[in-house]
């Protein structure tokens, strides 16, 4: 999370110094009607750092979890509710791997304590935006919402679990998505970088064959969260 947080000071001095030159120097407005039509699109990408929330059943047999880069993209289909409203469909892909390392006291082998697992989620967020007034060429706005998600990669239904190297999840979740952004009109188009964070709100871990399997006996529930920076483009 250190990676993380230089990223976010980074992004947040070069907003604010692009924020206070608008802000001062009032330019001629960039596509003075961009926010007048019902209807527009574009494209996003960026990259995220998400983990793991894992709840247990009795404490004290922690599990850390390293987060690695992974990457999005998707398109983008908004709809104008209002001066300062828009609802937005953000259909994507979004990539990452997370590591877990167990507990070492019922797990002898050290390669056996360490599971790497790759997920893949076909993404289908939908979103709430408020607006701020626009100023210049500038604009902020805050956005929050759900999404029904896909896990491509999640082995459901295999017979494998723990015991033959595999970390089994379950292939749909929802999550709720929260961010903040500053909207950028440049002169052929809209440019906006944000930050958002996401949280599962459904239980992702299928659990082990076995009920005592040192891997996830122990284990009531695992979500993801995470973090995410996307760039996108209207």
């Amino acid at each position: 999370m250190r990676k993380l947080s230089i990223w976010l000071i980074l992004w947040g001095l070069l907003s604010f110094q692009s924020a206070h030159g608008q802000f001062k120097e009032a330019p001629p407005q960039n596509l003075p009607h961009f926010d007048d039509v019902f209807w527009h699109w574009g494209y996003y990408f960026g990259v995220n750092f998400f983990d793991f929330k894992i709840d247990y059943k009795t404490p004290f047999q922690y599990i850390r979890t390293v987060d690695n880069y992974g990457f999005n993209v998707g398109l983008i289909s908004d709809f104008r509710l209002g001066r300062m409203w828009n609802l937005r469909l953000e259909p994507g892909i979004y990539t990452m791997e997370r590591t877990l390392y167990f507990h070492p006291e019922k797990i002898e082998d050290p390669q056996d304590r360490i599971r790497r697992v790759k997920s893949n989620y076909l993404s289908v967020p939908l979103y709430l935006k408020f607006n701020a007034l626009r100023n210049g060429n500038m604009r902020p706005y805050i956005t929050g919402g759900l999404s029904y998600n896909y896990n491509l990669t999640a082995f459901e239904r295999s017979v494998n679990d723990n015991s033959a190297g595999r970390f089994r999840m379950k292939r749909q979740v929802v999550m709720a998505h929260v961010g903040v952004g500053i909207e950028m009109y440049m002169y052929y188009f809209k440019f906006t970088p944000s930050i958002r964070g996401v949280f599962a709100l459904t239980n992702e871990l299928v659990p082990d064959n076995d009920p005592k399997s040192p891997w996830t006996g122990n284990l009531e529930s695992v979500k993801t969260r995470g973090v995410y920076i996307v760039f996108t483009f209207e």
